[in-house]
């Protein structure tokens, strides 16, 4: 994989990755009333995770015949006070809602996602305690 960022001005950057998307980002404040011109590095740090563990925990229950008819991952992530302010804590919240969800299959879904599939898990842990919460909506 290779990824680099191209300056446009100020803090904000276009981030290309191999298949050729791109994605903006910014490292300034907006100013009142405007829009953030892109993601902060650490913002896409806790969406990768998201996105990492969510496609291994859909994709799972999909296998395990679970009628989800919405599913969300939240990352809630505490960063330190000081510079670099990495993170201090994180939280990953599941949010799955359907029919009849077996809420066994979605614990072992997390499970298998947060032990043996998602890189961006395995990596981060490393570094900061996660946690999981898994809320189910019938």
């Amino acid at each position: 994989m290779n990824a680099k960022v191209t300056w446009k001005n100020g803090l904000a950057f276009t981030g290309t990755v191999n298949s050729g998307l791109t994605l903006p980002m910014d490292g300034a404040l907006p100013a009142e009333g405007e829009e953030a011109a892109g993601f902060k590095p650490m913002e896409l740090l806790a969406v990768g995770l998201a996105g990492c563990t969510g496609m291994d925990v859909i994709s799972i229950l999909e296998k395990k015949r679970q009628a989800v008819s919405a599913f969300e991952v939240q990352v809630h992530a505490e960063r330190a006070s000081e510079h670099p302010r990495v993170f201090t804590r994180i939280v990953i919240e599941y949010i799955v809602s359907g029919e009849n969800i077996d809420p066994a299959a979605v614990e072992r879904a997390v499970e298998l996602s947060e032990t043996k599939y998602c890189p961006s898990i395995a990596m981060l842990r490393q570094a900061v305690p996660i946690e999981h919460k898994i809320t189910i909506h019938g």
